[in-house]
């Protein structure tokens, strides 16, 4: 059992207003709403759900890759999952989105606390050896902090939802209960997420989404935006 402390460093990097930016972000949300796909509460859900499940098996996996690479000091593990990442990552808004997000956690991080991982890792992205994706900093973070895989990889799963239903909260004429309600229902699959990718390669990872790449390429080209991608 994590001690109180190790708890309230948890809570702390897995806040969904940690100062990394995800404020500026809406994952799809923005132009699923405004295309349509995404109308009420009911297509929100399935909207976050799908992202969700879709995270596990993707970056997901990346993150527990990582994280066993930062406990056994391999740092090739470390970067082949970063780069797995950002491969996967078809539209340009959604590498942007993951690479601001981690280099601006692993900045962070060296500010809050001796992390020589999250150094290493750092510096190995302002050299260009590393794209410095958001899952895998995450993941290091955790590492650091003495926390469980598990534990990172519920705050990665925890984090893609909270900022789906943060930004539904600014777009659409819904009510913030129906969407704490939401959250609490999606939150309950991790779990089963967490044992359907535990054992995975780099090389399961997988993120089928056309129409997320199409929203993407919608909100590229919109006069009106809210948030970055």
């Amino acid at each position: 059992m994590p001690t109180i402390a190790e708890l309230m460093r948890a809570l702390q990097f897995g806040d969904s207003m940690l100062p990394v930016g995800a404020f500026s972000f809406s994952n799809g949300v923005e132009s699923a709403v405004q295309t349509g796909l995404v109308r009420d509460l009911a297509t929100l859900r399935e909207f976050v759900q799908t992202a969700t499940q879709q995270a596990a098996h993707c970056d997901g996996i990346a993150v527990l890759t990582a994280h066993r690479g930062a406990q056994t000091g391999e740092f090739g593990r470390i970067v082949a999952a970063d780069r797995a990442v950002l491969h996967r990552k078809l539209n340009e808004e959604m590498r942007t989105m993951t690479v601001r997000m981690g280099r601006k956690l692993a900045e962070m991080t060296v500010h809050v606390l001796p992390a020589p991982i999250v150094s290493d890792w750092l510096a190995s992205i302002q050299s260009g050896e590393t794209p410095g994706t958001y899952p895998v900093g995450q993941a290091l973070v955790f590492a650091a902090l003495g926390l469980a895989e598990r534990d990172a990889f519920a705050v990665h799963q925890y984090g893609v939802a909270t900022m789906m239903l943060s930004a539904a909260l600014r777009l659409m004429k819904i009510n913030y209960l129906d969407t704490q309600a939401v959250l609490f229902e999606i939150n309950a699959a991790a779990g089963s997420a967490y044992e359907q990718v535990s054992q995975a390669e780099l090389d399961d990872m997988f993120t089928f989404a056309p129409v997320t790449d199409v929203l993407a390429a919608v909100h590229v080209k919109s006069k009106v935006r809210m948030f970055m991608n």
